[in-house]
């Protein structure tokens, strides 16, 4: 359950369209509900913001469409991720919960209304496109409509600087990137928007499956660049929903105010 569902919830109630045995019903799976094989967090988008993300990895493809299948039965209008999911739990987790979409290995149901902050994804090369996939789905699953710079690495700088509008003008930036990982402080340096780095395991001899990039990101000379670990495009991406939400919440106070 989210806060607005909540605020409808507890409206209903005030006007006599909800009897309190039934608002009782509907929170009774609050903060959790338990699976057996899994403690579902149905409080966490009343607390972060942001709904719990079903992660893939270890899970059985039944576990990961019946976790799905719980948050989509919770009253609320967050959306529900799938994560990192391979072609049997993707399969699994579709057919039992029809409507869902899928970019890459990220699986999305119940998308967030759109937003209109502006958000530009920047990738090094193409062999970063399965992290920035995973970011690219999680942010379009929270409402924003992502632009997506790919290809546009250090080696040919000029790539970037043929859109740098796009970075100029953007609310936030993601930007992935394995190798030395030089590209974050090239965008760092040229646009006021926050941005996030998301190293990549993308590179040859020493870059260490990523701990190079992750370590040059962590060093940039471009002051207040961000950044996640090594491969997370999926919290990149919800650094950008936190930051956003932030922003858009005291656009409202300060409305509320006036």
């Amino acid at each position: 359950m989210d806060e607005p569902a909540l605020r409808a919830l507890l409206e209903d109630v005030r006007r006599g369209a909800c009897e309190p045995d039934e608002a009782l019903s509907r929170l009774r799976h609050l903060p959790f509900a338990d699976l057996g094989f899994a403690r579902v967090d149905h409080h966490r988008a009343l607390r972060q913001g942001m709904a719990e993300a079903v992660y893939g990895p270890g899970k059985t493809p039944e576990h990961c469409a019946a976790i799905v299948s719980d948050l989509l039965s919770r009253p609320g209008s967050s959306p529900v991720v799938l994560t990192r999911a391979d072609d049997r739990q993707a399969r699994a987790a579709l057919a039992a919960n029809p409507g869902g979409w899928q970019e890459g290995s990220t699986l999305v149901w119940r998308s967030a209304a759109t937003r209109d902050e502006r958000v530009v994804v920047v990738t090094a090369g193409t062999a970063d496109l399965p992290v920035a996939d995973e970011c690219d789905a999680t942010l379009r699953a929270h409402g924003f409509e992502p632009l997506r710079l790919t290809d546009v690495g250090v080696a040919g700088v000029h790539r970037l600087l043929a859109s740098v509008e796009h970075v100029l003008d953007a609310d936030a930036v993601v930007v992935v990137a394995g190798m030395e990982g030089a590209l974050a402080s090239v965008v760092g340096g040229i646009t006021p928007a926050p941005v996030v780095a998301v190293p990549t395991s993308v590179g040859y001899g020493a870059s260490l499956e990523g701990v190079t990039a992750l370590l040059a990101m962590l060093s940039s000379c471009a002051a207040g660049v961000s950044v996640v670990g090594i491969d997370n495009g999926y919290g990149a991406a919800c650094a950008v929903v936190r930051l956003c939400n932030a922003a858009a919440r005291r656009v409202d106070t300060v409305v509320s105010r006036v």
